[in-house]
């Protein structure tokens, strides 16, 4: 019987997004102007559903805890990040490359069953209007918001013990600027048959499922706004619509590109790029989507800055 000398990893290495060294300040500037602009807009967004009494509605109640989902995951990513800008050794130790792993697996499908949750509400009060103060009650708001975050974290952790069972037994360097599925998957020495079409599973269907929801939801609320005879009701329809379409664009489109890959070299380099948008740049801009597209929102910022400045 042949023994095989193998070489425990310990740590991974970040490759990051440029092996360029005089890109990593300005990069380390640029994501951390982008890191702090998300964390104000999302906390701002909390703080003020909270605040203001207008805002005690379930979709402001489904709209803060999806500030603060994508406030975590965010967070998740973003630290360990700009260290690694500023690093010479761009390390990760191997338990907090798979804690890390498993937050953003957990906290990304958290975040897109929130947006289904969200389209669900905009069906109810604009498809069903009557029954939208029964069908919503504290309880089932309670009870929608739950799921995500049991759901997600379920899932997190199944993908993390099948990546735990994986070998990793020589090259450690992960091509990527957080520790994601593909680039693991090329470093195991072992089969990742199992691993790989789980994620494919998980990722296809929970994409499709969710966005299936989101999708037949929007045609039955398309249809209810053409039906009605409001120029006004209509115009107020679309822009609580509208607001939640940009989201769902900007985060399901860059999801599909990223996780509906076979992993290889080629599709982690572009997965860096598409990871860029749903890491950062949609959680940076679902605040501002949801505050300029709304008046409500607009009507209770402009309260607080009178509040504060005028003391009105």
């Amino acid at each position: 019987m042949i023994k095989q000398n193998y070489s425990v990893v310990t740590e991974f290495i970040l490759l990051g997004l440029t092996d360029r060294a005089e890109l990593q300040p300005v990069l380390f500037v640029v994501f951390l102007v982008v890191y702090l602009i998300t964390i104000i807009g999302n906390v701002t967004m909390i703080l003020l559903i909270r605040s203001d009494s207008q805002l005690h509605t379930p979709m402001y109640f489904f709209l803060s805890h999806l500030a603060f989902v994508d406030l975590c995951y965010v967070t998740n990513v973003t630290p360990q990040m700009l260290v690694n800008f500023l690093s010479k050794r761009k390390t990760i130790s191997f338990i907090g490359c798979f804690i890390q792993f498993h937050f953003f697996i957990a906290l990304v499908i958290t975040d897109y069953y929130m947006l289904t949750v969200m389209a669900y509400d905009r069906y109810v009060a604009i498809c069903r209007p009557l029954l939208y103060g029964s069908k919503m009650s504290r309880c089932t708001c309670l009870a929608l918001v739950a799921a995500p975050y049991l759901y997600g974290f379920a899932n997190g952790l199944v993908q993390t013990i099948l990546m735990l069972r994986l070998t990793f037994c020589g090259p450690n360097e992960i091509n990527h600027f957080y520790c994601a599925d593909p680039p693991l998957m090329v470093l195991a020495c072992s089969d990742t048959y199992v691993k790989e079409t789980a994620m494919f599973v998980v990722a296809g269907s929970n994409l499709t499922c969710s966005l299936s929801i989101i999708l037949v939801s929007y045609v039955f609320i398309s249809a209810a706004i053409l039906r009605m005879r409001s120029a006004e009701g209509r115009r107020k329809a679309f822009s609580t619509c509208g607001s939640h379409l940009t989201a769902v664009t900007v985060f399901y489109g860059s999801l599909f590109c990223m996780y509906l890959r076979p992993p290889s070299e080629a599709s982690v380099e572009q997965g860096k790029v598409v990871a860029v948008f749903y890491i950062f740049v949609s959680p940076m801009l679902n605040p501002l989507i949801y505050s300029l597209r709304n008046k409500d929102v607009k009507v209770a910022i402009k309260k607080v800055i009178q509040k504060e400045l005028f003391g009105q």
